[in-house]
């Protein structure tokens, strides 16, 4: 089975950084994204998921981002069950991010070394062995030789 997502969207606020019990970093934040299909008006919906980041990711996220900051995130979707206040049972879908790259104007990114970061999944049947860029895929003036379309 496969589960894997990537969306690019906008951080609606400061991602939370807290520690488990034993010390692990955990991140959370909410990422807004426009909906494919337009409304009955003519506009675009927008939607909200929620993120989790993890260890060394969570520290990156947490140092680069802020509320407002564009990212695109990669991982996979989880089901979380939890139990409400009023004692009804509840479960929300999210994110549980493998990868971040950020996104927007490379003057806001400048302070970052490289503007993504990834850790693998650990149990995935997939291997990155090369993370490729815009520069390896599309030519010298930014368009992609005839060759190289799919179709």
């Amino acid at each position: 089975m496969i589960n894997r997502v990537i969306i690019v969207g906008r951080l609606t606020r400061d991602p939370e950084l807290r520690s488990t019990p034993s010390g692990v970093n955990v991140l959370t934040f909410t990422l807004a994204f426009d909906n494919k299909n337009k409304n009955a008006d003519g506009t675009r919906g927008t939607s909200f998921i929620n993120c989790t980041a993890w260890r060394q990711l969570a520290d990156f996220v947490s140092k680069y981002c802020k509320k407002g900051s564009q990212i695109g995130v990669e991982g996979s979707l989880q089901e979380r069950k939890y139990q409400r206040r009023d004692g009804t049972n509840a479960s929300v879908i999210e994110i549980q991010v493998d990868g971040i790259t950020l996104l927007g104007s490379k003057q806001a990114n400048a302070t970052t070394p490289n503007n993504s970061y990834s850790q693998q999944p650990s149990s995935s049947a997939f291997e990155q062995d090369t993370l490729l860029n815009d520069d390896d895929i599309l030519g010298d003036d930014g368009d992609l030789a005839d060759d190289d379309l799919p179709f």
